[in-house]
C-alpha cells in the first residue's frame, strides 16, 4: 500500500509517502508560510522527486485536528479533494497523537500540546505499549492549569512534547516539578511519515464529502454567529 501523509495543523508543513512500511520520501518545512500556497507544490515536488504518479497512491492520511483553524481547513480540504478526485481512501489522524508518536523509547506518559491562547492548550495524553501509541486521555481544549491538575493523578513519568511547551514551563515546573520537557528537536514537529504510518492502521472514512476537521473549540466567529442563531440542522461550518 502506498500512503500519502499530510500535516498542516499548525506552522509546520509536513508531507510524506510510504509504501508497505518503507519510506519513499518526505518534505518538512517549519517556517511560517501560507499553507494554501505551498501545500500542493510540496506534494507535487515530492511525487516528482520519487517518480511516482498521484494515481498510484492507495490512501491519503491527514492530521484532522486539533490545531490552527486555517491550517486544518487547508490540509483537510486538500486531502478530501485528492481522495475524492482520485478515488482513494481517506483517513484522519489526531495531530496531537502524531506528535506523541514521534517519541521513541519513552516510558510513562507522553503529553503533546499546542498553544490555544489565553493560557489554554490543545492536549492529549498518550503512552507507548509494545511499539504502538495508545490514548490515555482523549484530546481536549483545556486550560494549562486544569490539564496539569488532572495529570497529578498519574504515578508515572511524564514527558511534555511540542514546540509550544516552552511557553508553559513555569506552570509545569510549579505544578508537576518531576515532569520532563522534551529536548529532542525532531520530536516536537509533525512528520509526514509518522502521519502516513498512523493512518495505515485505521479504517478509512466511508463519507469523504462530509469529512471535517476536529477543531475541539469553536472559533471566535462561530461563537458570535451562535449568539444570534438558534442551533439547528444547519451548522456554522455548513453555513460558510
Amino acid at each position: 500500500m502506498i500512503t500519502l501523509g499530510i500535516d498542516t495543523a499548525n506552522q509546520t508543513l509536513a508531507v510524506g509517502i510510504t509504501e508497505d512500511g518503507n519510506i519513499l520520501g518526505q518534505i518538512q518545512i517549519n517556517k511560517k508560510k501560507n499553507h494554501s500556497v505551498s501545500l500542493m507544490p510540496a506534494i507535487e515536488q515530492l511525487f516528482q522527486a520519487i517518480e511516482l504518479e498521484p494515481t498510484e497512491v492507495d490512501r491519503i492520511v491527514v492530521s484532522d485536528g486539533p490545531g490552527s483553524y486555517t491550517g486544518l481547513r487547508i490540509g483537510v480540504t486538500t486531502a478530501k479533494t485528492l481522495a475524492y478526485t482520485l478515488n482513494k481512501e481517506l483517513v484522519g489522524v489526531s495531530s496531537l497523537q502524531a506528535i506523541a508518536a514521534n517519541c521513541v523509547n519513552v516510558e510513562g506518559l507522553i503529553v503533546p500540546l499546542f498553544d490555544a491562547r489565553r493560557k489554554n492548550v490543545y492536549a492529549g495524553v498518550y503512552r507507548q505499549r509494545e511499539g504502538e501509541i495508545e490514548t490515555v486521555l482523549e484530546d481536549v481544549h483545556i486550560s494549562i492549569v486544569e490539564l496539569l491538575d488532572q495529570l497529578k493523578q498519574f504515578q508515572e513519568p511524564i514527558l511534555f512534547v511540542g514546540v509550544d511547551v516552552q511557553k508553559f514551563t513555569t506552570e509545569i515546573e510549579e505544578i508537576l516539578p518531576t515532569a520532563k520537557i522534551n529536548h529532542v528537536l525532531e520530536w516536537n514537529l509533525p512528520n509526514g511519515i509518522t502521519i502516513a504510518t498512523l493512518g495505515s492502521k485505521i479504517e478509512p472514512t466511508k463519507d469523504i464529502q462530509n469529512f471535517l476537521p476536529r477543531y475541539l473549540k469553536k472559533v471566535e466567529a462561530e461563537e458570535k454567529w451562535l449568539e444570534t442563531h438558534t442551533p439547528g440542522d444547519e451548522s456554522y461550518v455548513e453555513k460558510i
